[in-house]
């Protein structure tokens, strides 16, 4: 007699204990995680389940009946970053806000806790990584108080469901996402099936209530967010908190939003008594001088639509080891190795091979538009004859590797910020469309243009190779 066959129901199945992740036979490395040894029996195979038809909770409308008043988004009390959430918040959003240790995360939601918190809109904020009393003394350095502003420490899901039951709040902050945990799902604290069942769930609950959601996330060493990429697609808003921790400047950039543009950035200043937001931050990256010195530049660098004037900083000092060294601090590498290049081929200045340079931007900014290529070139040409630029000049263009000068997007409103701060006179490339009046501009077509347009000390001792050949 043949062996009898066994059923779906006998047969064995399989689970990741990281995401959740079935399958009916046993593997060594799951294959939507990528993690090795979590794939476990857990039970019999899943029988397989069709939905009938149900009770549908809101009838369908035609589009133009939609009542849009729904979505009205709501001022957080904080300027910059309603700039970048397109407004402010909208009620039933969740947004995600991620950043590395540090930086200031905790910090800037506290403040908008306190800020938005008011009569008839409650603000919820649940710490999964402090103590309640650690945040209360954060609130005080900052002067984030408010009657209305509730605070909660828990890490379990079920308590944080309990507390929006019995505070009814407009705005909930969760920091973070990866300390709270689920009862019913098994696996540790920031694991991605927990973290997928806790988004969920708080998604769910702020769709529900119309109550706004603040999330905090971690993010790798590479810098992304950390746990699973539905996180990413589930929630309406990812907003991205960065900035060097040894400088003042932070930013929020926008990298998706439902409910406005993603190319707007708030700018904000971290200091003793908390942060604040920069409606004009272009003073942190220049250097105020009564005097102009050689080896800088500057230019304006567009974040998001946002214009910003930043100095370009460069020194070229003799070399005293076989290979000399190139350092650069907020600026590419790669770029400003590129322009050295240019500038000893295109430029016939032969003097930078052989001596060290080091090149850095101002303030804590970070240049990586080609759009700075022309102020980093010519401030590592400044610097190699020790000859000063003029004092109220900006340069913006970007630098092939033919020696051209390539045209960049946001001249004119590029123009507009450095006619705004007292600038005078600009570098640009060709064909500009409208400047600024009283502003004098100087269209160059390539490196040789631009380096006549210096001093002419500066052309004088910039060595070129067919001398340095005799």
């Amino acid at each position: 007699m043949a062996a009898r066959t066994k059923s779906a129901k006998d047969r064995p199945s399989y689970r990741c204990t990281e995401c959740g992740w079935t399958t009916a036979k046993w593997l060594g490395r799951c294959p939507e995680c990528q993690a090795w040894g979590t794939v476990e029996e857990f039970g019999g195979a899943p029988a397989v389940r069709t939905t009938a038809a149900g009770r549908v909770s809101t009838a369908a409308l035609p589009i133009g009946q939609v009542d849009s008043r729904q979505a009205t988004a709501r001022p957080t009390g904080v300027s910059e970053l309603d700039r970048v959430l397109g407004g402010g918040l909208v009620p039933g959003a969740v947004v995600l806000l991620a950043g590395e240790p540090g930086v200031g995360k905790s910090t800037l939601l506290l403040d908008v806790a306190a800020k938005a918190a008011t009569d008839e809109h409650r603000t919820l904020y649940v710490t999964g990584e402090e103590s309640a009393s650690q945040v209360r003394m954060r609130a005080d350095r900052i002067h984030a108080i408010s009657d209305h502003l509730y605070l909660a420490a828990e890490t379990d899901l079920s308590a944080v469901l309990a507390h929006l039951d019995a505070v009814k709040p407009s705005l909930l902050i969760l920091d973070s996402v990866q300390t709270v945990a689920s009862p019913e799902i098994e696996g540790a604290p920031g694991g991605m099936a927990q973290v997928r069942e806790v988004a969920g769930a708080l998604i769910r609950a702020s769709k529900e209530r119309g109550m706004s959601t603040l999330l905090v996330g971690h993010v790798t060493k590479e810098g992304a967010i950390a746990g699973p990429r539905l996180l990413e697609h589930l929630v309406d808003v990812v907003l991205s908190f960065e900035g060097d921790r040894h400088a003042r400047l932070r930013l929020v950039r926008g990298v998706k939003n439902r409910y406005g543009a993603t190319d707007e950035v708030g700018c904000f200043e971290l200091h003793d008594e908390g942060i604040t937001g920069l409606a004009d931050p272009s003073g942190l990256f220049l250097t105020r001088r009564d005097e102009p010195v050689p080896g800088t530049c500057l230019t304006v660098t567009l974040e998001g639509k946002r214009p910003l004037v930043a100095e370009v900083q460069a020194l070229t000092v003799d070399s005293q080891i076989p290979s000399p060294r190139r350092t650069t601090s907020g600026l590419e590498t790669s770029r400003v190795s590129m322009m050295l290049a240019v500038l000893e081929q295109r430029g016939r200045i032969s003097s930078l091979g052989k001596r060290d340079i080091y090149s850095a931007t101002v303030g804590g900014v970070k240049l990586s538009e080609p759009a700075a290529d022309l102020a980093i070139a010519l401030a590592l040409a400044s610097a190699a004859s020790d000859t000063p630029l003029p004092k109220n000049l900006v340069a913006i263009g970007e630098v092939g590797l033919a020696g051209e000068v390539r045209r960049v997007t946001g001249v004119q409103r590029r123009l507009a910020e450095a006619h705004r701060l007292g600038f005078t006179h600009a570098l640009v490339p060709t064909d500009p469309g409208k400047v600024p009046a009283g502003m004098k501009v100087t269209e160059v077509a390539d490196m040789g243009d631009a380096l006549r347009a210096l001093p002419r000390r500066t052309r004088a001792q910039a060595p070129r190779e067919d001398d340095a050949r005799r």
